[in-house]
């Protein structure tokens, strides 16, 4: 899309200059002897005046009908074009203008513009040779202009190819530049995503931490108290862990938290939160969920946990005891935290494995104990 859009330009800009072009003739007839502009057709005097104009016409309507009508060949379509009509530029404004010449470097220009070093010396040495065949088929012999000229002339392409392209590779280096300096970017966030994800990871489990989910918690109390957010905060502790790990090593418990952990995570809810909080201990925030529903799935929680099958672990069944508790108004973190504690405790001394609500009555902390 971005090189059609060039096309135009470059085809845009001869416009430009044919029309300026032919305004100035207009100009040039209505302020000199009509006599004296006849003369200028004919090739004794090396002008191709009335020829030219046509040409420069005909080329840039035909390009223009092939930019509209064919979808392909464009670059080609407006690179010819602009080779053809500088060269009958020429032509056109040699007899008045000193310098006619620099309409020859039109078309390196364009090449420039395109950043294509293969077209500009294509362009240079095409233009070298074809110019040589203009100045010794016609200049020379019509108009007997010093070789002297013919070679500077020579020269000037040279030094426009060279300083073109010096141009076009200082272009191409900087877009090196600009690419691996946003290759550099891209990677140190992508490092800096990956430090931000280890720093609110636990490195073991797979949840957040300990860290995160105070930071989350508090932004979502803030939340409860402005939008009236609901919120139920869950804590699991894993029953005789210690056992565990003083009966079949570290290693056996790792895994053992890795499970429940994976477990607690898959049966969340997108709007939920789960982090390892310490230890054998995990914490659930639910935010999408009456109290009865947060309590059916803590419940389904403890159910699935106490079904997982540990063979590492001698095929004992590995159990979690769960303090759950409803978040009230006005109550803060410290005591939403204090009362689920509290229901966590009772859940361990009612037996374990177990879920026991934290209940607020009369202004006092009831804890009722579901099996």
């Amino acid at each position: 899309m971005n090189t059609e859009i060039w096309h135009r330009r470059i085809l845009n800009w001869y416009w430009i200059v044919v029309i300026f072009l032919l305004v100035s003739q207009v100009f040039y007839v209505l302020g000199v002897d009509s006599l004296a502009v006849k003369t200028i057709v004919y090739l004794k005097q090396g002008h191709l005046f009335v020829t030219s104009n046509i040409l420069i016409l005909i080329c840039m309507v035909a390009a223009e009908t092939w930019l509209r009508l064919n979808h392909n060949y464009h670059k080609q379509a407006v690179v010819s074009c602009g080779f053809i009509v500088s060269y009958l530029l020429y032509f056109v404004i040699e007899p008045f203008v000193d310098g006619a010449q620099m309409t020859l470097m039109m078309p390196i220009m364009v090449a420039l513009v395109y950043f294509d070093r293969k077209l500009l010396h294509s362009l240079g040495i095409f233009s070298m040779i074809f110019y040589a065949a203009v100045y010794f088929g016609m200049e020379r012999i019509f108009l007997h202009k010093p070789l002297l000229e013919f070679l500077m002339v020579e020269g000037v392409f040279i030094v426009f190819v060279v300083m073109a392209q010096g141009v076009i590779i200082r272009a191409h280096d900087a877009r090196d530049s600009l690419e691996q300096l946003a290759k550099s970017e891209q990677g140190l966030m992508v490092e800096r995503a990956i430090s931000d994800k280890l720093l609110k990871m636990d490195a073991l489990t797979g949840l957040y931490n300990h860290k995160t989910f105070h930071e989350y918690l508090d932004s979502l109390l803030e939340q409860c108290e402005s939008n009236g957010l609901r919120l139920q905060l869950a804590l699991f502790d894993i029953d005789n862990f210690k056992r565990v790990n003083d009966m079949y090593g570290h290693w056996v418990g790792d895994l053992v938290l890795k499970e429940v952990a994976a477990k607690l995570g898959g049966m969340i809810g997108l709007n939920d939160f789960a982090a390892r909080y310490g230890g054998e201990e995990f914490a659930v925030i639910f935010t999408d969920q009456s109290f009865p529903e947060a309590y059916g799935t803590v419940e389904e929680m403890r159910i699935n946990i106490a079904g997982m099958e540990h063979t590492y672990a001698g095929g004992r069944p590995i159990t979690v005891s769960i303090g759950l508790c409803d978040y009230q108004l006005g109550d803060g973190k410290e005591l939403l935290f204090r009362k689920t504690d509290h229901a966590l405790y009772a859940a361990k001394r009612s037996g374990k494995n177990a879920v026991v609500t934290a209940v607020v009555t009369t202004g006092d902390d009831h804890f009722l104990s579901y099996a």
